[in-house]
């Protein structure tokens, strides 16, 4: 097997791979050895599934080897990716599993559809969730039903908000724990 890659998939809203903690995990990552994929995805005020999905495979290069590391609807684009789709492990940040009643959420495609919670566990070695207590926009039973459907290896802080403020090397230390 190859060494994994590591690839980022930013949130909606305008966000890009510029934005957050994308450059500094990016930075570190590196340092670890690990071959990072950062390119802002297309479309991305509002991350339509039919642009994404694609994208992720197809320019992005996701395989077998690739850990996905969502952001917000960046997550969510993953699990979606996972469904039908074999990666090595994806790390999921401010992750939901339904629209939450906004309509430029329904506009993105990702919850036409029923989850296949099962197919998502099974195309990868492992998951990885963050989620907070105090996040503005994704209530907490929103991740806590992702943690339990998916059995992730599940992280919930009380001072995170969105995870966009501040840097939080968790992100770098679970992925080197989990390639040890």
């Amino acid at each position: 097997m190859s060494k994994p890659n590591v690839i980022f998939v930013h949130g909606n809203g305008g966000s890009t791979v510029d934005d957050i903690w994308l450059p500094e995990a990016k930075t570190e990552l590196e340092a670890l050895g690990l071959e990072v994929v950062a390119q802002t995805m297309p479309d991305n005020m509002l991350a339509r599934s039919f642009k994404w999905l694609p994208f992720i495979e197809e320019v992005l290069g996701a395989n077998e080897n690739s850990i996905i590391v969502g952001h917000s609807s960046g997550a969510v684009a993953a699990m979606r990716y996972a469904e039908t789709h074999r990666i090595f492990g994806s790390v999921l940040v401010g992750a939901m599993h339904t629209d939450l009643g906004i309509r430029s959420e329904r506009m993105g495609g990702y919850y036409d559809e029923s989850w296949d919670w099962e197919a998502i566990k099974a195309n990868q070695n492992w998951i990885v969730q963050f989620a907070s207590t105090d996040d503005p926009f994704i209530p907490i039973d929103e991740p806590r039903h992702i943690h339990e459907m998916l059995n992730t290896d599940y992280h919930e802080h009380t001072n995170k908000g969105h995870f966009t403020d501040f840097w939080f090397p968790e992100l770098v230390a679970v992925i080197k724990e989990k390639l040890v």
